[in-house]
C-alpha cells in the first residue's frame, strides 16, 4: 500500500492542525493505521494507532486529550487532529500501515508501510 501524508505546516502554540494520510494500492480497511513523529536529533516515536474498523484507538501519553486519530475507509484516509499544539510537537509526522493486529502497536517494527512524512512546526 502507498501512503501519502499531508497537512503539515507552521502554526503557533495553541493552534490546531489536521493531518491526512491517503492510501492507495491495497484494501485500506485491511490495515491498522498509525501516526509516528520524529523531531530533529531524536528517534521516531509513536503518536497514535487506530484499528481497521476505526473502533479502537491507542495514544501516546503526550497525545492523550489533545490528539485524535480517525479514519474514513470509504475515502482510504486516516487523519490526525492535533489541538493545543506545543513547540515540542514540532516534528516530521509519518503515517504507517500494519497488516496484523498487535499488542506492540507502538513499535516501529510492527508496521509494514510508511508514508513520506509531513512537517509540523509549532512556534512559541
Amino acid at each position: 500500500v502507498q501512503l501519502q501524508a499531508s497537512g503539515g505546516g507552521l502554526v503557533q502554540a495553541g493552534d490546531s492542525l489536521r493531518l491526512s494520510c491517503a492510501a492507495s494500492g491495497r484494501t485500506f480497511s485491511n490495515y491498522a493505521m498509525a501516526w509516528f513523529r520524529q523531531a530533529p536529533g531524536k528517534e521516531r516515536e509513536f503518536v497514535a494507532r487506530i484499528s481497521r474498523s476505526g473502533i479502537t484507538a491507542y495514544y501516546a501519553e503526550f497525545a492523550k486529550g489533545r490528539f485524535t486519530i480517525s479514519r474514513d475507509n470509504a475515502k482510504n484516509t486516516v487523519y490526525l487532529q492535533m489541538n493545543s499544539l506545543k513547540p515540542e510537537d514540532s516534528a516530521v509526522y509519518y503515517c504507517a500501515a500494519a497488516s496484523w493486529s498487535s499488542n506492540s502497536y507502538s513499535q516501529i517494527r510492527e508496521y509494514d508501510y510508511w508514508g513520506q512524512g509531513t512537517l509540523v512546526t509549532v512556534s512559541s
